[in-house]
């Protein structure tokens, strides 16, 4: 049987179409209610992002993705710019988070004309996906999303497996009625 390329990545050989199965071996995602971990990261642009600093602000959503230069995620990032505006406004943030170094995180911003913050968790490799739930054990972050309001509390949150495109749709609600539920706080 012919590998795909992630499967090649990832040391396996199942097909494309079961490697959603997979799960992350950090543990347990993080739910509604719990205390988001802080972390510091680079992003694209060479800036230090703390993310009490940024909920400070006001609330954020925090799109963790497996690769930059992939299908999948190349998709779902491209949601995002196209509706930028439903992810970044005046009631939310949007912070998108990979174990992808930053050189190539920059490379496929300026390509794909990404114009909000792609964060590195390249090293210590994985330790923001870790503790949020979202490290898989062959040395990525899996699809997790989720809404922090500016208090530090996740109010919304969705993964998906690495072959599993996430659907924004009940992110975009989430935001609405966090929007609406006092200033995020």
């Amino acid at each position: 049987m012919r590998r795909s390329r992630l499967g090649l990545l990832l040391g396996t050989s199942d097909p494309p179409d079961t490697l959603h199965r997979m799960t992350p071996a950090a543990g347990t995602p993080l739910t509604v209610g719990a205390v988001a971990p802080d972390f510091s990261l680079t992003d694209q642009n060479g800036s230090v992002v703390r993310l009490s600093e940024a909920w400070a602000e006001r609330p954020v959503l925090l799109v963790f993705f497996p690769f930059a230069f992939s299908g999948i995620c190349t998709g779902e990032l491209s949601e995002i710019r196209e509706d930028l505006g439903a992810f970044d406004n005046d009631e939310v943030q949007v912070f998108a988070v990979s174990c992808d170094p930053t050189f190539s995180l920059r490379a496929w911003a300026d390509k794909e004309a990404y114009f909000f913050p792609l964060l590195s968790d390249f090293w210590p490799h994985g330790e923001a996906a870790r503790g949020y739930g979202v490290f898989h054990d062959k040395g990525f972050a899996i699809r997790g999303t989720f809404l922090i309001d500016r208090g530090g509390i996740v109010r919304w949150s969705l993964v998906n497996g690495p072959g599993d495109r996430r659907d924004f749709s009940g992110c975009r609600d989430a935001v609405k009625d966090l929007a609406a539920s006092n200033d995020g706080a």
